[in-house]
Parts: structure tokens; sequence; C-alpha cells
């Protein structure tokens, strides 16, 4: 599966968005859509969990989170061997 569909479905189950994330474009802010800092720390550690990885403290960002693009982006440069799109 996409990493890119993997990162809508957790931020659908931690995000706790009060939107639907199928009706976010990948480019669309996060933030914007009702992201709050506590809720992306827990999508943070959800998407350390699902791809095995760690985020540095160079990506612990509000840029990193921003969209689901950059998301996905951030955890391809972490896990070289998934598929973005």
């Amino acid at each position: 599966m996409p990493i890119i569909e993997d990162v809508r479905k957790i931020i659908a189950s931690h995000g706790k968005l009060p939107v639907d994330v199928a009706t976010l474009a990948d480019d669309a802010d996060l933030y914007a859509a009702g992201l709050s800092s506590f809720a992306s720390v827990q999508l943070m550690l959800a998407l350390e969990e699902r791809f095995d990885i760690e985020f540095p403290e160079t990506m612990l960002n509000r840029k990193t989170f921003s969209s689901i693009g950059a998301i996905s982006s951030a955890v391809a440069e972490l896990a070289p061997g998934e598929q973005v799109a």
C-alpha cells in the first residue's frame, strides 16, 4: 500500500479532525482543517509505529505535519523501502 494511503488512514484515526480526511487534498493545510498540536503528537507516534521509523528532532515541526503530502514525503525519507504514491 502506498505511504499516502496509510498516512490518510492514520490521520483519520489519530488526527481527530472535524472534517473527513477523504475530502482533503494532499496539500491541504491540516492545521487549518483542525489538527491540534496534541493530535499531531499522537499522529507522529502512530506513524512511527506503523512504519517502524523515528522522526528526528529536525523534523519535529509544524511544516513536517502540515499536509498529507508533507507527512508522506517525510515518512518516505525515513522509510526508503516504502512507496509514496
